[in-house]
């Protein structure tokens, strides 16, 4: 199993130009961004792993973005202050410190990739309001 976050690109991709009586900020920079980010072809590097992993009698899950990057994968607290910088995390609640990117990518995976694979979509809101994981998965499972 191949889990990964749903990105929108096409959101992400957003021109900054503005409107005639509102104009933009960074306009430049954010068309370079908005160029790298549709170059990098996501959307096709995920519909090529999906047809690999059918082929091969596997499987990708798709987890939404949203506060991957601010849940603590140690104890699940969320929160805006546990994300220090761009690449530091701490979580405020149990002092847990990670790379901010190694951080989000365990609460993919574990937290919210096999909540999806053994509980269903519905497993994702329950771990996404900080109660653990394995225990919200062993309760879906004893029911």
């Amino acid at each position: 199993m191949i889990v990964m976050e749903k990105l929108g690109t096409s959101r992400m991709s957003k021109s900054a130009k503005g409107t005639s009586e509102k104009h933009g900020i960074n306009v430049k920079a954010k068309s370079g961004l908005n160029k790298s980010i549709l170059d990098a072809g996501w959307a096709m590097f995920a519909s090529m792993l999906e047809y690999k992993q059918r082929w091969k009698g596997g499987l990708v899950e798709y987890v939404p973005a949203a506060y991957t990057s601010q849940r603590c994968s140690k104890c699940s607290h969320t929160a805006k202050k546990n994300r220090v910088s761009q690449s530091k995390f701490k979580c405020v609640s149990c002092g847990h410190q990670a790379n901010a990117d190694r951080n989000a990518a365990w609460n993919i995976l574990i937290a919210a990739g096999y909540a999806v694979k053994v509980c269903g979509v519905d497993a994702l809101a329950a771990t996404m309001n900080q109660k653990p994981v394995v225990a919200a998965m062993q309760s879906r499972l004893a029911a």
